[in-house]
């Protein structure tokens, strides 16, 4: 074989690292039952979308359009949740000092070190990628889909994988955060979608194409973000790619006119750029000397222990530690209260560029419910993610192996645990308070003198409604909602925690079921809440995000309950209290089942890795 095809081999296709990440994972029964799952998801969603009584070519040709688009965009969003999971092993396990020790220790490459932990796991995502290029394809004989949008929907799909993945692989290899990254890495990810959207949204309303045509040009973020670029190719007639001759900057003319193109090629070349870095930097890992970071010494924080003086820890001293241990950190101690600045500092935006007539009060809108829509569900997969790992981290440490030998009962334990992580979560649910506070002062103090006052009209069926910005009761009614939610995502990761061995399988497990019963409370909430009068106004309280939308935007959300709007008004109040009991009940139960099985299930898992 030629020398420098070997090269190549040696690369990826016979790359060690790459070779036995793939085969592993191509074994494990929890990777198959994801790619299943995946699959039969895209499955039923085609099949419910291309379901119906068309007779014409036409009409035939438009459900099958429809039904690629629902699932292009379906497949993008389970893509970019899912890759963070499968990239979460590269950065759990390869962050290791000792198994990083050992493969530099090995005759491998910097490069085959990077790539092989790079596409060993991106492999993974590619596969479920190509699973639905055959249901694709089926598309095509309804007609209305062309072969190159097949090609470029899956290609955005993999950029955003590829670009997502190399991430990971940089974090690894640059040993930022170690475990702790997981989750930082993978709220980033849903944060920059959220913020890149929202304000693509905003931007939209400058590039239309006219009143009443319901089409705007693509804005600056439309390369940005995998969801605009694909809407950019799917949804090309309402919105629109600059036309190519409007333009002489080259980079104007890719970065407008062709989006879709552009997001791939960014994500590329970006991703190589964090593989070359990796690949500079990898070899730096063994010559780091062990020692403070750097903030620890910017803080001066002691790293060698020493006397100290006794602290109280009240009457749960498992919920002291989980409380105090995750907050102790001064990374973590400014990473929350940077979110809190963060937070009144964008609702103080909003509301200031409205009180000076700079937006629209349905700009505000949009920017609210993006602004605490973000915020809630960092929140939420900050809940996830700490309890998804709180036994199952004390598992892999053998730190539990020490607490089963203590007096402690499994009540205390599990209680201690459920309300050292809600306490540690209050602090990041004063955001959403403070947000939807602010803008809730605002509308009760009549816009202080705003132009525009802060009250718009609104077409409600055929009657036109005089609607305030928002509801003021709900900046108490959403925050409420959200701790009672966030206890019940804690009950949640904590049962797969005791139940699974291993950290990763306790997130994939417990994210799994929460997206679940999160997503079915939200369509049942969103169905009757536009369809069922009143009593549809007080199921949108079950899920959360689906109360931030009645409240900020209740002619959206609850359409018929605005007939009478003080009615409107009591049904979310009752409907709230009532998630709020509802979740209780289910934390509840949930707490009494775990502790009768608790000592069965993990004395049998204990001192297993």
């Amino acid at each position: 074989m030629p020398p420098i095809v070997l090269w190549f081999s040696r690369l990826l296709p016979t790359n060690p690292i790459c070779v036995r990440v793939v085969a592993g994972g191509s074994r494990r029964s929890r990777d198959l039952y994801l790619r299943s799952a995946y699959l039969a998801i895209v499955i039923v969603v085609l099949l419910i979308q291309l379901l119906g009584s068309d007779t014409t070519m036409r009409q035939l040709a438009q459900r099958g359009a429809n039904a690629f688009t629902v699932v292009s965009f379906g497949q993008v969003a389970l893509i970019v949740l899912l890759t963070p999971v499968f990239m979460a092993g590269a950065i759990l396990q390869e962050a290791s000092p000792r198994t990083w020790d050992i493969l530099l220790t090995t005759p491998l490459s910097n490069l085959q070190i990077v790539l092989g932990n790079l596409f060993g796991r991106f492999f993974f995502v590619l596969t479920l990628i190509l699973s639905t290029l055959p249901l694709f394809i089926l598309t095509q004989f309804f007609g209305g889909v062309p072969g190159s949008s097949i090609v470029m929907s899956d290609l955005v799909a993999s950029a955003s994988a590829l670009f997502v993945a190399a991430t990971a692989v940089t974090l690894c290899v640059t040993r930022i955060g170690g475990k702790r990254a997981v989750f930082v890495f993978y709220a980033a990810v849903v944060m920059y979608v959220f913020a890149t959207y929202a304000a693509d949204l905003y931007l939209r309303s400058w590039n239309s194409l006219g009143a009443g045509t319901g089409a705007s040009y693509t804005t600056f973020f439309a390369p940005l973000n995998p969801f605009l670029a694909l809407e950019a190719l799917l949804a090309a007639n309402t919105y629109v790619p600059r036309g190519a001759e409007t333009m002489s900057n080259p980079i104007a003319i890719a970065w407008y006119a062709y989006p879709t193109v552009t997001f791939c090629s960014l994500s590329i070349v970006l991703s190589m750029g964090m593989v070359l870095w990796s690949t500079l930097r990898v070899r730096s890992i063994g010559r780091s000397p062990a020692g403070a970071s750097w903030w620890n010494k910017l803080f001066a924080v002691s790293t060698t222990g020493g006397e100290r003086e006794s602290r109280r820890v009240g009457s749960n001293p498992i919920a002291w530690r989980e409380r105090s241990l995750r907050a102790a950190s001064p990374a973590g101690v400014v990473g929350r209260w940077l979110f809190l600045a963060l937070g009144i500092f964008a609702a103080l935006v909003l509301v200031g560029l409205h009180h000076q007539g700079s937006i629209s009060p349905k700009d505000l809108r949009l920017g609210l419910l993006a602004t605490v829509g973000a915020e809630m569900i960092v929140v939420l997969l900050t809940a996830l993610n700490l309890s998804a790992t709180a036994i199952s981290r004390e598992r892999e440490d053998g730190t539990l192996d020490i607490l089963l030998t203590t007096p402690i009962q499994p009540g205390p334990y599990l209680a201690g645990k459920l309300q050292g992580l809600v306490q540690f979560l209050l602090p990041m649910i004063l955001v959403p308070f403070a947000t939807l506070s602010i803008a809730s002062l605002y509308v009760l103090g009549g816009g202080f003198g705003a132009p525009g006052g802060v009250y718009l009209q609104e077409v409600v069926g055929v009657n036109t409604i005089s609607l305030p910005l928002l509801i003021p009761e709900g900046a108490l009614l959403v925050p409420f909602v959200l701790v009672a939610a966030a206890a019940f995502t804690v009950m949640i990761g904590m049962q797969w925690s005791v139940k699974t061995k291993g950290t990763i399988g306790s997130v994939i497990a417990a994210s799994l079921v929460v997206f679940a019963i999160g997503g079915f409370l939200g369509m049942c909430g969103l169905t009757a809440g536009r369809g069922v009068p009143y009593v549809g106004a007080a199921l949108s309280a079950l899920n959360p995000v689906n109360l931030l939308v009645a409240v900020v935007d209740p002619a959206e959300a609850i359409p018929e309950s605005l007939g009478d709007q003080t009615a409107a008004r009591v049904s979310l109040i009752v409907g709230s209290v009532g998630a709020i009991f509802v979740y209780g009940l289910a934390v509840f139960a949930m707490h009494a089942q775990l502790k009768r099985s608790f000592m069965m299930t993990v004395r049998r898992l204990a001192g297993l890795n």
